[in-house]
């Protein structure tokens, strides 16, 4: 194996979905129930993540429906607070010192990862970043992956992705990748340093 992939968002994050980082966050900011917040910008959340809307394109429509003038800033400090599980930092940083290509395939919004990317100064860490948001599809199309291992210049059948839901596994098993499922729950990376390391991968 010469490239690690990994999901964000449940993986890389202590939060299962993105939306949920986002929903907590703002909801708390801005004193109001998560309950309330959350219906509101989900229902956006599937043209966000495939790229036919951006948040800047709803964040109006969000404030005029929540009856509720919300700074649009509020939204980015909300990316940079997302809750980062930096064990797996660190694991990810091991594997690129051992000499493995790393990459981020996610179904994401492109504001938001180019700012946490920034943020934490991820440019180095990972050979390949791929966002749902540029690609105009997710995991459950062949693209999004065929683009991550062109831009490692790795083969699919050289390719271990990691991910917190076994539908997003389907396809990158199809195509020859060791597809990983990482319970974002129990989070036993140590787990996950055994899948590696029956691979051949060294994580040390």
């Amino acid at each position: 194996m010469k490239a690690v992939f990994f999901d964000f968002d449940g993986v890389l994050t202590t939060d299962k979905t993105g939306s949920t980082s986002i929903c907590n966050y703002i909801s708390r900011k801005i004193g109001m129930e998560y309950g309330v917040f959350a219906p509101v910008y989900r229902q956006y959340n599937e043209r966000l993540l495939c790229g036919r809307l951006t948040h800047r394109d709803i964040w109006g429509d969000i404030c005029r429906e929540l009856q509720k003038d919300v700074p649009y800033e509020i939204l980015f400090e909300s990316f940079i607070h997302t809750p980062i599980d930096n064990e797996i930092v660190k694991l990810i940083e091991r594997l690129k010192s051992a000499g493995l290509k790393t990459g981020l395939i996610t179904d994401n919004k492109r504001d938001r990862i180019d700012v946490v990317i920034s943020h934490y100064n991820w440019h180095s860490l990972f050979d390949a970043i791929v966002i749902s948001s540029d690609v105009g599809s997710g995991k459950e199309q062949p693209e999004i992956f065929n683009i991550a291992c062109n831009k490692a210049a790795v083969p699919p059948n050289e390719c271990v992705f990691i991910d917190n839901s076994a539908k997003n596994l389907v396809i990158p098993e199809a195509m020859g990748m060791s597809a990983f499922l990482y319970d974002d729950a129990f989070r036993n990376t140590s787990r996950l340093i055994e899948h590696l390391q029956s691979l051949g991968i060294c994580c040390s």
